[in-house]
């Protein structure tokens, strides 16, 4: 798990989709972006799951965690959309 910054997520976000990859916000965020799932259809790239985190009542961070294969649990929400 990573801790990104606020740019890094956009730039995270901006450089998987001019990629070919997907990205849903499935919530939407306080102080942050929010939680997104970041998928490649074509099963080219991994899986990222981008979270938002509580920090305290001024400040949360952005966690990043990278699947080779997307865990069920955000599969059945890509298969919603």
């Amino acid at each position: 798990m990573k801790i990104g910054t606020l740019n890094s997520v956009i730039r995270l976000i901006d450089r998987y989709i001019e990629r070919g990859g997907q990205a849903h916000q499935i919530n939407e965020g306080v102080l942050m972006h929010g939680d997104w799932i970041l998928f490649d259809s074509r099963g080219l790239w991994e899986t990222i799951i981008i979270k938002e985190v509580y920090v305290n009542e001024w400040t949360s961070k952005q966690t990043v965690r990278m699947y080779n294969k997307t865990p069920l649990k955000y599969q059945k929400i890509i298969d919603k959309l």
